[in-house]
């Protein structure tokens, strides 16, 4: 039986990660009824923190850094005294050796050996002088990294992380990805950063330091989420069931919540959800091409695995990258260096990223067996003793990243004409656009999208005010001249 909630000039918001409680807090404050519905358990999609026996862990560790004065001043009044300042110290482990991230030339050049180095640098300038001759297309990653690196560099380090983290081969990446992931990073702006701090300032890949919550970056969605239900209401472990139309607008929507269904209704529409899965539960369904194209557009998931270790620290470093496949996780992190708040006293722990498909090997092996490959390796690495851990932790991602494989422009053109025919449906964050949005990215997008309904509403409304003005000026003429 479906119990039908009132329309009421409610906001209605599919997706309870940052793009969609960023939303729904600026609608909250300019007085709007607002309905947030998220499938897990809690909000924050992959930035969430993770809380187990007073360890906290985020899905892969997210710092916050922006370019935008607005959208920081925006986190710094929301988080209030909850922030601090992180140095970020990276490195990554290639060969058995510790290389630091970004590039130090020296460092660099007696870790892989000057022979080595030498060729990278030849490599770069014969790449710098091929692209003064000629600007070639690039198409792949590849293409773009041999380009701006040169094809040393690419076959040491971007092929075996990159073909790790998205699971299929370098040539089938697409190079808009990479480029603008790495926006305005070459290896002479890398090399440059390292010896002159100032020159990579504005570059993200290349940031010093950055802010983070003192008890993990969840706390960005749980404070969203506290202002948003001081008048609204956040629901979680509901799924959306369908989303009913007619005439190019969204009527209502399915949700469902321990067996439960009942229908809500709305005036606008919000979906930070997945666009695959939003097409996949519109009723009636979109054209078959349009679904033929959504069905092309992949994610990769993540698998991640938490170790509990008895000792305060194990590293220094705020991320160490881990390119090789002989290893099975391609990132680790160790929460305490960002915040001393993130194990019980003594503690700490590391965090391990499995990148994988859902439904292939690594996704479906067990949670034991994954715990212990996971201590295995780092032990192996030297970071760790079986004997030290106290407990462990495994949380699969399903959609962590939209897979940007060549091709997938297109796709998305022909999927976001279909869903801007509908008028009160807005799409917006990093799975809903498929796109690589930054935690900044993300909640820019949920603010840009309520303060376009609220124009759009105030607008509606100025013009409804307009014509019922000169028509009631219309009828005193008729009367008016009726008199006369």
């Amino acid at each position: 039986m479906h119990n039908t909630v009132n329309r009421e000039n409610t906001m209605v918001i599919l997706g309870g990660g940052l793009t969609g409680l960023s939303a729904g807090y600026v609608l909250s404050k300019a007085g709007f009824s607002v309905k947030v519905f998220e499938s897990d358990a809690t909000v924050g999609g992959l930035s969430k923190t993770i809380v187990k026996d007073g360890f906290r862990f985020d899905l892969g560790g997210h710092r916050f850094f922006t370019k935008d004065a607005s959208i920081d001043g925006f986190v710094r009044d929301l988080m209030k005294g909850e922030l601090i300042t992180v140095n970020r110290t990276s490195k990554i482990y290639l060969r058995n050796k510790f290389f630091d991230y970004p590039l130090k030339p020296l460092n660099a050049m007696f870790g892989l050996g000057l022979p080595t180095t030498f060729r990278i640098m030849c490599d770069y300038g014969i790449e710098r002088l091929r692209n003064l001759l000629k600007e070639k297309e690039r198409i792949s990653l590849e293409d773009w990294v041999v380009s701006n690196f040169g094809r040393t560099m690419f076959n040491i380090y971007f092929k075996q992380y990159s073909e790790k983290v998205w699971g299929i081969d370098c040539d089938r990446i697409s190079a808009e990805w990479v480029a603008q992931r790495i926006k305005g990073l070459s290896l002479a702006k890398a090399v440059k950063n390292a010896f002159f701090k100032f020159t990579g300032k504005d570059i993200p890949t290349l940031t010093d330091n950055f802010l983070y919550p003192e008890l993990g970056i969840g706390r960005i969605s749980d404070r969203l989420r506290d202002e948003i239900e001081i008048e609204n209401a956040v629901y979680t472990n509901t799924t959306v069931e369908s989303v009913n139309h007619s005439n190019f607008r969204i009527d209502s929507i399915v949700v469902k919540n321990q067996g439960s269904a009942r229908i809500v209704c709305g005036e606008e529409f919000i979906s930070s959800m997945p666009a695959t899965k939003l097409l996949s539960i519109l009723n009636p369904a979109p054209p078959q091409g349009i679904l033929d194209a959504a069905s092309r557009l992949k994610f990769r998931g993540l698998v991640i695995v938490t170790i509990m270790v008895d000792r305060k620290r194990v590293t220094d470093q705020t991320w160490i990258y881990i390119p090789e496949q002989k290893i099975p996780f391609g990132r680790i992190h160790e929460p305490t260096n960002w915040s001393d708040k993130m194990a019980p006293p003594g503690k700490t722990l590391i965090v391990t990223e499995f990148f994988s498909f859902k439904g292939d090997s690594l996704w479906n092996e067990t949670d034991e067996r994954l715990k212990d490959i996971t201590i295995e390796n780092l032990e192996k690495l030297g970071f760790i003793k079986r004997d030290e851990v106290i407990d462990a932790m495994v949380v699969r991602v399903q959609k962590a990243y939209p897979l940007f494989e060549v091709g997938y422009k297109e796709l998305c053109k022909k999927v976001y004409d279909y869903l801007a025919l509908f008028g009160n449906l807005h799409v917006a964050g990093r799975t809903g656009m498929f796109r690589y949005y930054n935690m900044d990215h993300a909640i820019k997008s949920g603010l840009t999208t309520a303060e376009k309904i609220i124009k759009n509403m105030q607008d509606t409304r100025c013009r409804i005010q307009d014509e019922e003005k000169i028509q009631d000026k219309n009828h005193v003429s008729c009367i008016l001249n009726h008199v006369s």
